[in-house]
């Protein structure tokens, strides 16, 4: 099992795309925690080991994702790197406002067969 540890202080908002940023003020408080999560979790994925290219990471594949005022704890994601699907298990607590990550902790785990990912509602 391939497993990364990582205890990160994300970039600040500020560093965000504008497009996303403008997205995430649209969304319920709720949908944009989780929104934000997801995006900084792939954007920290390919950041800190360059042989992912995360580009999507479903929260809920195998189990219900644990979400309280401003944190999510997900044990059950998925991400895709390079048309592959990965386990992934992470928490991440943002600020009130829920742009800013101020913690995130995830671990990769191993490959998803690609026989699998539509039973765990996984695409290419």
């Amino acid at each position: 099992m391939m497993a990364i540890a990582s205890l990160t202080l994300a970039f600040p908002a500020s560093a965000m795309d504008n497009a996303l940023r403008a997205g995430l003020m649209k969304l319920d408080p709720q949908t944009r925690l989780e929104q934000r999560c997801d995006a900084e979790v792939l954007d920290r994925i390919t950041h800190d080991d360059r042989k992912f290219k995360a580009d999507r990471v479903v929260a809920y594949a195998f189990a219900t994702p644990e979400m309280s005022a401003d944190a999510i704890r997900s044990p059950g994601a998925a991400f895709r790197s390079k048309g592959q699907w990965y386990r992934l298990k992470f928490k991440c607590q943002t600020g009130p406002d829920h742009m800013e990550v101020l913690q995130l902790r995830y671990r990769i785990g191993d490959e998803i067969p690609e026989a699998d990912w539509v039973k765990y509602n996984l695409y290419d």
